[in-house]
């Protein structure tokens, strides 16, 4: 028996997430369908990080058990004509049997996408939240610098997490955010541009990465002053925090395994 882990990249749009859910279409039942046509074999695989709907991915990880005496490296072309197109595995290796992808320690690192300008990127619309004002960006920036460090981020979490409701800590490290602002090559209209959030941490609870997005834009907006992301933080209530942005504009960049 062997266990190999893949590097997945997919666009979420029209999934009910990663995680199976019956009567919805999930990354992982698609990949459970794949393998076990490919294989011959019934597999199951284990995700590291279970997306939410519509949220996308460039370096998800999971793992399955196989007797297939396919290599461990051939599972990346092997697998395209199994996967429907908005789904790719980018990487294979074998690792030990009991390695695990939520067991070890890692880094995870998330971006969220807002398009701004008057009109909204038809090639942008399932990947990047639109609004139609663009932001202050150094207000964000300086909204963002409140939140690196270890925290509870109580007030940045849906009150249905999972840990949460189990009574589990919200304490998590957040190594690095950084906001930026780009002018694509393609312009629809004089002002259009592009703004990145990138979120580099230890973990993240339940919508995290969503609500900071959210939050740091009333700072970027004005409704907000950058100070107020501490007090925000320091109330340990998701009412203080900002809205939750949508799905379409997070994407899972990668894991690092340390």
């Amino acid at each position: 028996m062997k266990r190999i882990r893949l590097t997945i990249a997919y666009d979420g749009t029209d999934y009910a997430g990663f995680q199976i859910q019956p009567g919805s279409r999930t990354i992982e039942g698609e990949l459970d369908r794949a393998l076990s046509e490919l294989t011959g074999e019934e597999i199951t695989v284990i995700g590291a990080s279970r997306t939410d709907s519509g949220v996308h991915a460039l370096g998800n990880v999971a793992v399955f058990d196989t007797e297939s005496p396919i290599p461990a490296e051939r599972y990346v072309p092997a697998l395209v004509p199994y996967l429907p197109q908005d789904i790719r595995v980018t990487a294979s290796e074998e690792v030990e049997a009991e390695w695990h992808p939520r067991h070890c320690a890692s880094r995870k690192t998330y971006e969220y996408v807002f398009q701004c300008g008057p009109v909204e990127d038809p090639l942008m619309r399932r990947f990047g939240s639109y609004i139609r004002r663009v932001p202050d960006i150094e207000a964000m920036r300086k909204a963002a610098a409140y939140l690196v460090g270890e925290h509870d981020f109580t007030s940045f979490a849906n009150p249905s997490s999972q840990v949460l409701m189990q009574g589990g800590s919200a304490v998590r490290t957040v190594y690095a955010v950084t906001v930026m602002k780009e002018d694509p090559a393609h312009r629809l209209a004089p002002g259009s541009c592009t703004i990145r959030i990138r979120i580099t941490g230890s973990g993240f609870l339940y919508n995290m990465v969503r609500i900071i997005a959210g939050t740091l834009l009333q700072a970027g907006t004005g409704l907000w002053s950058p100070e107020r992301v501490k007090e925000a933080l320091e109330a340990r209530d998701r009412t203080k925090a900002g809205p939750t942005a949508e799905a379409r504009g997070l994407t899972l960049v990668g894991i690092e395994y340390l």
